[in-house]
C-alpha cells in the first residue's frame, strides 16, 4: 500500500522545489551578466597591442637562440618559450621579488648615443641552481632549492658567467629593427636597493619559460619605458627615412644606375684576326717577320668588351693613331644590328 505523506512532509517538498527554482534563476542571471575587465585609469596603458606584439616576436626569436645556446653550453636538451609580454608598473615587478632574489643589470647602447636605464634579468633560483650544478659536472639535478637560497661567492661567479651568455643574445635579436648593443653591468643581490628605475615608471615584462632537463622555471626580462620610448622613436625615424629614400630611389633609379655605370671601368679590345700556325713556324719567328692573317685590308674587326664580342668595327686612322670605327652591334643570337 502506498505511503501517505503528512502535511509537514508536503510543505518541505514544496519548499525544496521552490529553492531549486530560485537557484536556477540566480545562476541564469549570473551567466547573462556581461563580464568587464577593470581598467586602471591611474596607470593607463602606454603601448598598443601592435608594439607588444612586436616585442613578442622579437623575444620569440630570442627564445630560439637561447635554447640553442643553452643546449651547446650545458650539453643538455632545453626548451625556451615566451609565456607572455605584459605592461605594468615597476613596483609591481619589484614586489613580486623576494629579498634574497638576484637581478642582473644589462647596460644598453643605442645608435643615437642616448643615456638609457638598464634592462633587468631575473631567473628562478631553482633553474639557475640546475644550470650551475650541470656546469660543475653534476649528473643529477637538485630540485629542492628554496626560493630564499643564498648564493656563495663561487656560485655568484658562475651566475655571472651564465647571465653574460643570456645577455649577449639580446643584441642579435634586436638587430633587425635597430642597432642595439647590450653589455653586462653587475649582479644586484638586493633588488629593493636598486634605484635605477622609479617605482611608478611603466615597464614591459617579458616572461619566458625555460625547461632544463626535468626542471622548469621562469626568466623575467624587465624593459623600462624610457628605453622603449627611445627605441620606438629611432625605429619610427628610421622607417620614415627609409620610406622617403625608397620614393627617391624609385624616382631616380634609372638615372642613378646610369651614373654608377658611367664610373665603372671595362676592358675594350679590338681583335684583328685569329691565325693558325705550326709550332715550328712559331719557334722560328724573328723580329721583322710577317704573319699572314688571311684577311684583306679594310676588313672588319671584332670589338670585345670584357671578353665578349659586342660590336664589329673597321680599322682606320684617327689623328695619326690607329683606331676602330664601330659599325654594327652583335646581338646575343649572333645577328648584327647596324648603328
Amino acid at each position: 500500500m502506498a505511503e501517505v505523506l503528512s502535511q509537514s512532509q508536503i510543505d518541505a517538498l514544496l519548499n525544496s522545489m521552490q529553492n531549486t527554482d530560485m537557484k536556477e534563476l540566480q545562476e541564469e542571471e549570473k551567466h547573462e551578466k556581461p563580464q568587464y575587465r577593470k581598467y586602471d585609469f591611474y596607470s593607463p596603458k602606454k603601448y598598443t597591442k601592435d608594439k607588444l606584439k612586436m616585442l613578442n616576436s622579437i623575444y620569440d626569436n630570442y627564445a630560439r637562440i637561447a635554447s640553442s645556446m643553452i643546449n651547446g653550453l650545458f650539453r643538455m636538451t632545453s626548451e625556451v618559450e615566451v609565456v607572455g609580454v605584459e605592461e605594468e608598473r615597476y613596483y609591481e615587478f619589484g614586489n613580486a621579488l623576494n629579498e634574497l632574489d638576484i637581478i642582473t643589470l644589462a647596460d644598453v647602447e643605442l645608435q643615437d648615443d642616448s643615456k638609457n636605464p638598464p634592462i633587468l634579468f631575473h631567473i628562478a633560483p631553482i633553474l639557475m641552481g640546475a644550470m650551475m650544478d650541470r656546469m660543475l659536472g653534476g649528473t643529477e639535478i637538485d630540485t629542492s632549492i628554496d626560493m630564499a637560497y643564498t648564493y656563495t661567492e663561487i656560485e655568484l661567479a658562475l651566475y655571472e658567467k651564465i647571465m653574460k651568455h643570456l645577455i649577449g643574445i639580446t643584441s642579435d635579436v634586436w638587430a633587425t629593427y635597430i642597432k642595439f648593443n647590450t653589455r653586462f653591468n653587475r649582479i644586484e643581490e638586493n633588488p629593493s636597493m636598486f634605484q635605477g628605475i622609479t617605482v611608478d615608471e611603466t615597464v614591459v615584462i617579458v616572461m619566458m619559460k625555460i625547461t632544463f632537463g626535468d626542471v622548469s622555471g621562469i626568466m623575467n626580462i624587465c624593459i623600462p619605458s624610457t628605453l622603449l620610448g627611445n627605441i620606438f622613436d629611432i625605429i619610427e625615424k628610421t622607417k620614415h627615412l627609409a620610406d622617403k629614400g625608397n620614393q627617391i630611389l624609385r624616382r631616380d633609379n634609372r638615372q642613378e644606375l646610369l651614373e654608377s655605370i658611367k664610373e665603372a671601368t671595362m676592358d675594350v679590345k679590338a681583335e684583328l684576326c685569329v691565325a693558325n700556325m705550326n709550332l715550328n713556324d712559331i719557334y722560328n719567328l724573328r723580329v721583322g717577320d710577317v704573319i699572314d692573317l688571311n684577311k684583306p685590308q679594310g676588313s672588319d674587326v671584332a670589338v670585345h668588351i670584357e671578353g665578349q664580342q659586342w660590336f664589329t668595327g673597321q680599322l682606320g686612322v684617327y689623328n695619326k693613331n690607329m683606331a676602330v670605327k664601330i659599325k654594327e652591334r652583335v646581338e646575343s643570337s649572333g645577328e648584327t644590328e647596324e648603328i
